[in-house]
């Protein structure tokens, strides 16, 4: 069994739908990060952001409750945080600023979700190694 380089990393999860978060959840503890929430508004998540330090990576669902999760994005990446979108949306609905960021389509498996964002962290490595 390999070791995932999500093991020890605090990660943010932003989520609305109760059973999506828990499965979410029980992917990434299932590789020993660390969860940060879940949240399900974006008052909360920007809360949680602006309090909490370190923040490594961040699953993002783009509408909580009703309100789009643009300001969470925004302070995610004014923190150079890594994040996936996961959404109902197709990726060309989003604004263009987001075009970069991985957006995993609903409905996903969490398994998924837990690999987009293995994925970061290993690109996010090779940069800072660069």
């Amino acid at each position: 069994m390999t070791v995932s380089n999500l093991k020890n990393l605090p990660v943010l999860i932003v989520e609305d739908e109760y059973l999506i978060a828990m499965e979410l959840i029980e992917q990434l503890e299932a590789v020993d990060a660390i969860i940060l929430g879940p949240v399900s508004s974006v008052e909360d998540a920007l809360k949680l952001i602006s309090d909490h330090s370190p923040i490594s990576v961040a699953v993002l669902d783009c509408n909580l409750r009703g309100e789009l999760c643009y300001p969470v994005a925004d302070a995610l990446q004014a923190r150079r945080i890594p994040f996936v979108f996961t959404s109902g949306y197709s990726a060309d609905e989003f604004p263009e600023k987001y075009a970069g960021v991985p957006l995993v389509e609903k409905p996903f498996l969490a398994s998924e979700v837990v690999a987009r964002l293995e994925s970061l962290v290993r690109e996010a490595v090779t940069v800072l190694r660069a």
